[in-house]
């Protein structure tokens, strides 16, 4: 029997890719308005390049752009750039559609909720909050709970502490099959693979559920 849902957070909740281009564009748009000479495409393949090499959740990333296009921190360019980032943030910080109502049924159903994130505790938090459904979630943990990012086991382990529940009473839903549901599945939890989430080539792996819609759980537990 169900008695929790763990959820992945970007991706299975918002829509992060998206979420993060319209931020990204509005940062180096106002960079190249304040003087930054870069084409605007240029200026989004090097700064996706570095997300790429060092962290998509970078809290430096515009120094280290700014580093790597002008040799220097230009700190009037990055404080357009910030203020950019975090005005398009407040536009585009919405879950999936249906989120609110399939989250308000679970509860309803008097499952407990958890967020298993490789995000930073507080950038997960500053999601769930502004998003309006922070106080769905019993449990959440950040990357810093355990300084391992899935498919560890130590996440989600940690995440069914807090819960106190067996594994095999809690269901995982992520949209990642080489994190979300192979962490999840090597703890014997069962695995709903968020799809409407990944973009590309599915990889080969193993999961009890595939859902198309966030609101779709609701037919499984």
């Amino acid at each position: 029997m169900i008695k929790a849902v763990i959820f992945d957070l970007d991706n299975t909740l918002i829509d992060f890719l998206h979420f993060k281009k319209v931020c990204c564009s509005s940062a180096v748009s106002a960079m190249i308005k304040s003087g930054l000479n870069i084409p605007k495409q240029k200026g989004m393949e090097v700064l996706y390049s570095l997300y790429h090499k060092y962290d998509m959740e970078d809290s430096t990333i515009f120094q280290k752009f700014l580093t790597e296009v002008v040799g220097e921190v230009d700190y009037s360019k990055l404080a357009h750039a910030v203020n950019a980032y975090r005005k398009a943030r407040e536009s585009v910080m919405k879950p999936y559609p249906k989120v609110r109502k399939t989250l308000a049924l679970l509860k309803r159903k008097g499952l407990k909720l958890a967020i298993v994130t490789d995000a930073p505790k507080i950038k997960a938090w500053l999601r769930l909050t502004a998003m309006g459904i922070s106080d769905f979630f019993d449990v959440v943990v950040g990357f810093e709970d355990t300084g391992r990012k899935k498919p560890s086991k130590l996440p989600f382990k940690a995440a069914l502490k807090k819960l106190g529940v067996k594994p095999s009473e809690c269901l995982m839903v992520g949209d990642n099959p080489l994190r979300d549901m192979k962490g999840a599945h090597l703890l014997g939890m069962k695995t709903c693979f968020a799809r409407y989430g990944f973009e590309g080539k599915i990889p080969k792996g193993k999961w009890d559920f595939e859902i198309e819609n966030v609101s779709d759980i609701l037919k499984i537990v």
